[in-house]
């Protein structure tokens, strides 16, 4: 065996704009690409059934790119990277930064246990979460200063880095005896295999992102700022899986649009976009100050809530687009057909689960976590709480989404209804909104 480093990928499934993969070729010694799927580590996070069909894709096409030498573990990965360094002669190890609390408290034992330099990069967020602070040196809690004060005060991002020439990357001919092959690993559905009609929407893959940025930009970056509203237009760039995944990153997008803009004269969508970077990059903040985000209300007068006892049959009609509501249906169907559902209906869809049925927000948002390719803990978390009103940034309790005149506003044409939910108009309505919101208000009336 020779000397050699360590690539561990993690949520940055790409070559460019990798800084930890650049920063572990620039050292020149040979360079062996790992995953490790940490299912037990992550616990009752682990990726739910739809983000694990993307991931087996992506991890085969980041396998293609590697010219067929990612190595692939299952199991802890704070167990098998010592035994890797002990197997291979590893001297050095590279990865870019995750910020899920489980994530963390994970690689700080891995840094503190290992015997060889460990090297973390940040190459998942267009500032660090450390680095976007109030002047008294507190976390934000609301969007609007987190990201015009903060965030477009500090440096900055970096300039996207090129993908680095792969001449050194490694495959030890003593392969080690933790391999699994990726049709091991469990990604897959067995009975019935739905996630072909999933993944007949997408193509995963840093290749696939590219090109779905392209079209976006071409096509769908002008107008954003208020097409992005009408999940019928094209006015979304449906990059979020992409982002999740790491298969692109925000910095690449930031300066890709930031440049097409100025040709199309869309300076106003851009930066409206920007904004929507902006809080993914928010939810992450949220979530490192606040590692419980997932479980428990950041407002908390929530805490002892009177949310409503479960249904059951109300519930599976939620989650199977069954509710006689024809913007809901049609959000919920996208969902199970496509693994994602645009964001406007995401809004819709939640506020009629939290406030319609006053179910707990952790109940859509276990749903969302199984059945999004693009979920991300973050992201689902914060959404979720800002909808429940218990968020940071949260919508006043009182704002209440009417799901008829939210489809009459931003579906007016019936295209989007139409594609999803033809019969729904046929459904009989499950509740009646207007006797659902009068309890809603005078339930959330009663915090304290």
């Amino acid at each position: 065996m020779v000397d050699c480093a360590i690539i561990w990928f993690r949520q940055d499934l790409r070559l460019a704009d990798n800084p930890a993969l650049t920063s572990a070729i620039a050292t020149g010694l040979p360079v062996v690409p790992i995953y490790i799927l940490d299912d037990e580590n992550a616990a009752d996070w682990k990726m739910g059934e739809a983000s694990r069909v993307w991931l087996y894709h992506s991890l085969r096409a980041l396998n293609q790119s590697l010219n067929g030498k990612l190595q692939i573990f299952q199991g802890p990965a704070d167990k098998i990277l010592p035994q890797l360094v002990a197997q291979y002669q590893v001297k050095k190890l590279f990865w870019n930064r995750c910020y899920e609390p489980w994530r963390i408290a994970r690689d700080r034992l891995i840094k503190e246990n290992i015997s060889i330099p460990c090297h973390s990069e940040n190459g998942s967020l267009l500032w660090e979460p450390w680095d976007i602070k109030k002047n008294d040196g507190t976390p934000y809690r609301v969007f609007t200063p987190f990201f015009r004060k903060g965030c477009l005060n500090a440096l900055p991002p970096r300039i996207p880095l090129s993908a680095p020439n792969l001449s050194n990357i490694f495959q030890p001919h003593h392969k080690s005896p933790l391999l699994t092959p990726i049709d091991d690993l469990g990604l897959l559905p067995t009975h019935p295999r739905w996630d072909g009609t999933i993944m007949s929407h997408w193509t995963a893959g840093e290749s696939g992102a590219q090109k779905r940025l392209n079209d976006f930009l071409t096509h769908g970056l002008k107008g954003y700022k208020d097409g992005r509203n009408y999940p019928s237009q094209p006015h979304t760039s449906r990059l979020s899986p992409c982002l999740h995944f790491g298969e692109i990153s925000p910095h690449h997008i930031w300066y890709a649009s930031q440049s097409v803009a100025v040709d199309l004269k869309a300076e106003n969508d851009v930066d409206c976009l920007h904004s929507e970077l902006g809080w993914r990059e928010f939810s992450h903040s949220l979530l490192y100050y606040h590692p419980d985000l997932p479980q428990s209300p950041l407002n908390k007068k929530f805490m002892d809530f009177d949310w409503a006892g479960i249904d059951s049959e109300y519930l599976h009609r939620w989650k199977t687009g069954r509710t006689g509501f024809p913007i809901v249906d049609a959000g919920m169907r996208e969902l199970w057909e496509t693994g994602y559902m645009h964001n406007r209906v995401r809004m819709i869809v939640a506020s009629f689960l939290v406030k319609d049925f006053r179910y707990h927000w952790r109940v859509g948002e276990d749903w969302f976590w199984d059945t999004l390719v693009d979920a991300n803990l973050a992201n689902n978390a914060a959404s979720w709480q800002w909808v429940a009103g218990c968020g940071a940034d949260a919508a006043p309790y009182f704002r209440i989404f009417n799901p008829t005149t939210q489809g009459e506003k931003f579906d007016p044409t019936g295209e989007y209804i139409h594609k999803w939910a033809p019969d729904s108009h046929h459904i009989k309505p499950i509740i009646n909104h207007a006797d659902a919101r009068t309890k809603a208000l005078e339930t959330f009336k009663n915090l304290s």
